[in-house]
C-alpha cells in the first residue's frame, strides 16, 4: 500500500502539528468523528477501493459506487487515485527490489515512511506513472488528479464549521496521521514480522495485529500469493473487513466479478517457507 509519489510533505507537517494540539482540543463529539472517517477513508478509501478495486481490478462496481469510494480514499490524503495505484503496481512489478518504489531490503524506516521524502524516488526507481492506463482514460480520475488537494481541504473547512477545532484537529489531523501510519505498517511491518503461509519469493508476510488495524490488508502474504484475490483473509481465522464489505456488496447486487483463488491456484502456491 502507497503513498502518492507527489509528496504532501506540507500536508504531514500541518498534520504533526495538529497531533500535538489533540490532548487539548479532546471531546468525544470529535473523536467519534475521527473514528467515522478512519473506516470511510481507510477501509472504503485505501484498502477496498484503491487497493482491492483500483490497483488489482480483484472485483466490480458500478461507476458512482467506484467513484464515491475513489472520493473516500481522496480524503485520506495520500495521493490521487492514478499515483497510488501506480506505485503500488510498481511495488508488486519490482517487489523488494532495488527498484521496489518502498523496498524493505533498505531498512524498516525507508519502507515505513522514509521512501515518500523523496518526491523523485518513484520515477528514478520505475519510471513515469505508465502502468495507470486504465485510469487515465476516464475523466473522473484526471479530475481528482487536477484537483486533489481540493477535496481534503475542504472537509477540513466542513470539520471546522462543525464542530470547531476539535473537529479539525481530531477528525483532519489525528485521523490522517493514523491512517498514514496503519498504511506504512503494511509496507514495513508485514515484510519483516509475521508467517510466510505460501511461497512467494519475496519477503511478504502475514500480520495479525497489521490485519486488524488495516481492515485485512495485514494478510500480505496471502496477498503477494494472489494479488489477483479480493479476499486476503483466506483461512476462517484471518480476520479480513474489506472482504466482509465486499462480500455484502457482492450480496446486493453491487460488486461483481469478485475474483479469489481456486483450490488448484493455492496448491500451485503451497509449499510453504520455515520462517
Amino acid at each position: 500500500m502507497d503513498l502518492s509519489r507527489r509528496g504532501d510533505g506540507g500536508g504531514r507537517g500541518r498534520n504533526a502539528r495538529a497531533l500535538r494540539l489533540a490532548p487539548l482540543n479532546f471531546n468525544w463529539s470529535a473523536f467519534w468523528v475521527a473514528v467515522v472517517l478512519y473506516v470511510v477513508t481507510g477501509l472504503f478509501g485505501i484498502t477496498l477501493s484503491f487497493h482491492r478495486n483500483l490497483a488489482h481490478r480483484s472485483f466490480k462496481l458500478p461507476k458512482w459506487v467506484e467513484y464515491l469510494f475513489a472520493y473516500f480514499g481522496v480524503q485520506a490524503m495520500q495521493g490521487n487515485p492514478m499515483d497510488w495505484v501506480s506505485t503500488h503496481r510498481y511495488h508488486h512489478q519490482f517487489c523488494d527490489s532495488e527498484r521496489d518504489p518502498h523496498s524493505p531490503i533498505e531498512g524498516f524506516w525507508f519502507s515505513h515512511m522514509s521512501w515518500l521524502f523523496d518526491s523523485s524516488s518513484v520515477v528514478q526507481r520505475c519510471g513515469g506513472p505508465s502502468n495507470v492506463g486504465d485510469l487515465e482514460k476516464q475523466p473522473f480520475y484526471r479530475f481528482l488528479k487536477r484537483t486533489y488537494i481540493i477535496h481534503p481541504v475542504a472537509l477540513g473547512v466542513l470539520l471546522y464549521g462543525l464542530g470547531g477545532f476539535p473537529f479539525l484537529v481530531w477528525g483532519m489531523g489525528v485521523r490522517i496521521v493514523w491512517v498514514y501510519h496503519i498504511t506504512w505498517l503494511v509496507n514495513s511491518a508485514c515484510h519483516v514480522w509475521g508467517r510466510q503461509s505460501w511461497n512467494t519469493g519475496d519477503l511478504s508476510r502475514n500480520n495479525w495485529w497489521v490485519a486488524l488495524l488495516a481492515f485485512g490488508e495485514g494478510w500480505h502474504n496471502n496477498h503477494h500469493a494472489f494479488e489477483f484475490s479480493a479476499r486476503h483473509g483466506l483461512e476462517w481465522y484471518e480476520f479480513d473487513m474489506t472482504w466482509y464489505v465486499v462480500r455484502l456488496l457482492q450480496a446486493v447486487g453491487l460488486a461483481t466479478d469478485v475474483k479469489v483463488p481456486s483450490e488448484s491456484q493455492k496448491q500451485k502456491m503451497s509449499t510453504p517457507t520455515l520462517t
